[in-house]
């Protein structure tokens, strides 16, 4: 039996996501197409012939995507047995049931897609193995033979004129952290499963072969296991010297590891992503984040001194955001020399609450809480100051415009302060010059973000 698939969007990369359950699939005797439809349009034959068409759904916006394109998808061909499976999947079973899924599944989903093939192969049906799946298994190397080739997918840019071809990998899945707006945390409850070393490496290895001179690790935190981290990132860099990288890592665990910055600096670390929110103590706190304003600034000097290039994430708006509270933000980022650091569409996100996020654990959300959209998989909700959505709406609007006209990071920055300053009643200052010292950033050509809107460009694919 043939078996379809498919990935909407997985952040500018070719995705482990597909390709991992690929290898299962193909080891269990099944002819398998992946389509990536970040890149490529609907293969429609593939689509036909799938007995099994299985969609992945790592993040909001994949999902979204994913809905978008299923009409396409079920007119083609409605009768194969449709699944879908990542994060965003069991989170969403009443909507996803709603648009004909048959099978739910997250976590660790290999084995139980590999059931699902074999018992709709043998005629004898479906039997359970729907839900979240957290059991350990011996990962495999994923099959990336069926994907388009690494040059089609997001670059990185140095920030010299130098660009680089992008590969992506996962030394671990989960997360052991419990943030409550973190999409992992409905799924995997503080859990986390390591991607055994030699696959890593033999991932890298066939990435490195197609032509990969960068490899991302996507893991939701990299030093959740800071031994196996660092084990690999020696192994890696012993093997593949003059090949970069760089990983996710949180604030508190940047903090609790600086003895181990240098060293990943050493081993060809071009820049860490960390998810700091939002500096606003009070917040962080509401958010269970596990770090300070302060310690984001500690980060940022420890991190500079290990010469590793730090790229903040934030969620700016909320509902506890003001206008001085964002125009807060910009003014900390201008003043520790990270405007070059921050991807503008970081300061335009909208807080995106989930089925399942533990921000409605909260009790103090009742008063701002709407229902729930499931076509927009998130709760409405309205700010306790009315002017931040008036501001953040402005904001994404200067930020798309500056985005097709190819302004620069700087650029934009300037002009979402200028709206800030605005909202606050002020003239805009003028910013402070970067520092002296600083270096050349080096960024993706796809900004970093899972919980934003789906552009029309993403529409308009697939």
């Amino acid at each position: 039996m043939k078996v379809c698939l498919i990935t909407t969007y997985e952040l500018g990369h070719q995705p482990f996501g597909i390709a991992s359950p690929a290898r299962w699939l193909e080891d269990a005797g099944a002819e398998v197409a992946c389509i990536d439809l970040a890149v490529d349009c609907l293969d429609e034959e593939a689509v036909r012939q799938a007995g099994l068409i299985a969609i992945y759904l790592p993040m909001h916006t994949a999902t979204r995507l994913a809905a978008a394109a299923l009409p396409k998808i079920r007119a083609l061909n409605a009768g194969a047995h449709l699944a879908f499976y990542g994060l965003y999947a069991t989170v969403n079973t009443a909507y996803l049931r709603e648009l004909g899924g048959q099978t739910i599944l997250s976590g660790e989903v290999e084995p139980s897609l590999v059931h699902l093939y074999q018992q709709l192969a043998q005629g004898v049906g479906t039997q359970g193995g729907d839900g979240v799946v957290l059991a350990k298994q011996r990962f495999r190397v994923p099959k990336r033979s069926g994907l388009p080739d690494l040059s089609r997918y997001a670059t990185l840019n140095m920030g010299d004129g130098r660009k680089k071809t992008v590969g992506y990998t996962e030394a671990t899945r989960g997360c052991k952290h419990l943030c409550r707006h973190c999409p992992v945390v409905p799924v995997y409850q503080g859990r986390f499963f390591v991607v055994e070393r030699d696959v890593v490496l033999a991932d890298v290895r066939q990435q490195v072969d197609a032509g990969a001179q960068h490899v991302t690790f996507g893991d939701p935190d990299f030093f959740n296991g800071p031994g196996h981290a660092m084990r690999l990132v020696e192994a890696f860099h012993a093997e593949f010297p003059s090949v970069t990288y760089d990983a996710t890592i949180k604030v508190e665990h940047l903090l609790a590891h600086r003895d181990k910055l240098r060293r990943l600096a050493e081993t060809g670390c071009l820049f860490v992503t960390t998810a700091v929110e939002e500096v606003d103590d009070a917040v962080l706190a509401k958010l269970d984040k596990g770090h300070t304003r302060a310690d984001f600034v500690e980060v940022v000097e420890a991190a500079r001194a290990a010469g590793l290039t730090l790229s903040p994430t934030f969620i700016p708006f909320h509902p506890w955001t003001t206008p001085a509270g964002f125009l807060d933000l910009l003014t900390l980022l201008a003043e520790l020399d990270l405007i070059e650091n921050v991807a503008p569409v970081q300061l335009s996100i909208r807080l995106l609450i989930p089925q399942g996020s533990r921000i409605l654990e909260l009790d103090e959300m009742a008063d701002y809480l709407g229902g729930f959209d499931a076509e927009k998989l998130s709760y409405a909700w309205t700010p306790a100051d009315p002017r931040a959505d008036h501001l953040q709406a402005k904001v994404r609007r200067a930020v798309q415009q500056g985005e097709r006209e190819g302004a620069g990071r700087r650029a934009m920055f300037q002009r979402v302060w200028e709206l800030a300053q605005a909202a606050c009643g002020r003239t805009a200052p003028a910013l402070p010059p970067a520092r002296a010292d600083s270096r050349p950033v080096p960024a993706m050509s796809e900004p970093w973000y899972c919980c934003a809107e789906p552009t029309e460009k993403q529409l308009a694919r697939v």
